[in-house]
């Protein structure tokens, strides 16, 4: 790739190249002009001036103004403007010059950015065509004035000069100092931009080496230059177009020197075949410009998206409304050991067959509302175990520019997660299981006793039944804990939950109130039932206790309340409680019935 050249940006050595242009193009303008006092076909230093302000800083524009004031009337005196009307039409160029930097400056500060060359041409054109006819009024009543120049034809050459010469030499000014010498030998360019201009310089000579009224065949290379080298291609082709017509036309070659119009009517119809040029490739330069910056901007999202999409931890996938997969992230692997390929085409293979049916109905509602969503659910590893993920799903325009839609999923594994909650809900039902059983014996304690007796009671209310509570204890157990240790105490207890356990049914509830007190709630049992069940207790609480210290003996007195109405568990309870005591002191190892 060749080394990329620059120009001189020191302050004497920047304002010493624009006064050489300035200079030199006036120069060459008025020249071609013939004449002092005559104004030029296309003024060329105007828009030199322009687009070097608008690429340096607005602090800097006197130094550029003053510059090219003194580079321009030296160049007027030497072809033949007495001195005062070098200054006054110089002051004229100030004028026009800074009308249109200062609005594209205060427009568009940054002339750079392709985002604004769509405003930046509207702004720039009417910017031009004001601040030319503020000046060209200016210049004419100069020109008539100090000439004696007709006042309209003065006008009107002026600004049709101007115009041009701005239009087409400030725009490539500008790229011209943003290129700099790459504007030439830039990979691709080069040897393309050098053809394409020598064509149109072999075709514009050809067109004014005639007297044949041929001068549109000049504009089909011009174009080919604009459509190959944007405003580079315009720009250098305008002046290569303008250089040999006005030097042909000057020579006496060319429709316009064998039309027989006189030298103000020759100036109008160069102006105006240059003119032609701008308008048919300047608007075209702009539409190329917006249609490569269109498609710079959408290549550059569509980067970041497969950027963003092939680097994400997250899985994404696009589905079509016919339910198959367009696109999947490589991420996919990672998750779920299939590769991007393998999960084209398919949707609902991998899922879990327990969550197709709800996502498939999740699908249709995206679709259906447009608004997005979260779901969780299981999908197919290929090694076959399921893995679980949280997808957000959301609408977004089909591929194909119908009028349906598709939904990109972006999926990521909560395996981790899902476990911690299912590891946090079984220590919440564990937590939860044990404050409300008791620790020793694993039986119910007092809360879940006074929960079953709570909806027991509720139950009554709705549909009459009979309940039986059954108050018991050990008896003589402070004697064992005495005796053998708090440890054989606490055998015993947990042998006596055992058995109780054994002699009741699934529904009923055994609850330990606490030491050796425990209470059996019969729901559906008549006073007979409760008997029956108390006579079990205390013939299986006969057989002997091995509790590791040695064989104890241990019996149990109950006390039975039984009820078919509605009452208070609490009055329940102390019934209970006072037949438990009427059967120790019958003597022990028995039950008694409390009196309704």
């Amino acid at each position: 790739m060749p080394r990329r050249l620059t120009l001189p940006r020191t302050y004497w050595a920047d304002r010493a190249i624009l006064a050489v242009l300035i200079a030199g193009s006036a120069w060459l303008s008025l020249t071609l002009a013939r004449g002092p006092g005559e104004l030029a076909a296309i003024w060329v230093g105007n828009g030199i001036l322009t687009g070097w302000l608008l690429s340096r800083r607005t602090s800097s524009w006197p130094g550029y103004v003053i510059t090219a004031v003194l580079a321009e009337m030296p160049a007027r005196i030497l072809a033949g403007d007495e001195p005062a009307y070098a200054a006054a039409i110089a002051a004229c160029n100030v004028v026009e010059v800074l009308g249109v930097a200062g609005v594209v400056r205060r427009a568009v500060p940054d002339i750079r950015n392709p985002r604004d060359w769509m405003q930046l041409g509207g702004i720039a054109t009417t910017a031009t065509l004001l601040a030319c006819a503020a000046a060209g009024l200016l210049a004419a009543t100069v020109a008539h004035a100090l000439h004696e120049q007709s006042f309209l034809p003065a006008l009107t050459r002026w600004y049709t000069a101007h115009v041009v010469g701005m239009v087409v030499v400030a725009t490539m000014t500008v790229v011209a100092l943003r290129e700099r010498l790459g504007l030439f030998i830039a990979t691709g360019r080069g040897w393309s931009l050098a053809m394409t201009l020598t064509l149109l310089a072999a075709v514009t000579t050809a067109v004014f080496t005639t007297s044949q009224a041929v001068l549109f065949l000049a504009y089909p290379p011009l174009l080919l230059v604009a459509v190959r080298h944007n405003f580079v291609g315009v720009g250098l082709g305008v002046i290569v177009l303008a250089l040999v017509a006005a030097i042909a036309t000057t020579l006496g070659y060319g429709p316009f020197a064998d039309s027989g119009a006189g030298p103000d009517m020759r100036i109008a119809q160069i102006q105006l075949f240059i003119a032609g040029a701008c308008v048919m490739t300047i608007p075209v330069c702009l539409a190329i410009a917006e249609r490569d910056r269109l498609s710079a901007s959408l290549r550059e999202s569509e980067r970041h998206y497969r950027m963003l999409a092939d680097h994400s931890h997250d899985m994404i996938a696009r589905i079509n409304a016919d339910e198959e997969r367009t696109y999947v992230s490589p991420s996919a692997t990672d998750m779920l050991g299939w590769s991007s390929a393998e999960l084209l085409g398919k949707r609902w293979d991998i899922l879990h067959p327990d969550d197709r049916k709800h996502q498939r109905q999740a699908m249709q509602e995206v679709l259906a509302t447009g608004q997005p969503r979260t779901d969780v659910y299981r999908l197919r590893h290929k090694d076959g175990h399921y893995v679980w993920i949280e997808a957000v799903s959301r609408c977004i325009p089909a591929d194909d520019g119908s009028d349906r839609n598709d939904v990109m999923f972006a999926a990521r594994n909560i395996d981790e997660r899902v476990a911690a909650e299912q590891a946090l809900e079984e220590s919440r039902r564990e937590l939860e299981r044990q404050s409300r059983v008791d620790a020793l014996t694993r039986v119910a304690n007092r809360r879940q006793l006074d929960e079953r007796f709570d909806l027991a009671l509720r139950r009554m209310q709705r549909h009459p039944a009979s309940l039986a509570l059954l108050c018991l204890d050990i008896d003589r157990f402070k004697a064992i804990n005495d005796g053998h240790g708090h440890a054989a105490g606490d055998a015993v207890l947990q042998a006596f939950a055992a058995r109780l356990l054994a002699c009741v049914r699934d529904t009923d509830l055994v609850a330990r109130l606490g030491g050796d007190e425990f209470v059996i709630l019969l729901e559906d049992v008549e006073a007979s039932g409760a008997e029956a069940l108390a006579r079990k207790v205390v013939a299986t609480m006969a057989k002997p206790f091995d509790v590791g210290a040695g064989v104890l003996e241990v019996t149990t007195s109950i006390g039975i309340a039984c009820t078919t109405r509605q009452v208070d568990a609490a009055a329940l309870m102390a019934q209970a409680d006072a037949a438990l005591y009427a059967a120790k002191h019958a003597g022990r190892n028995r039950y008694h019935i409390a009196t309704p």
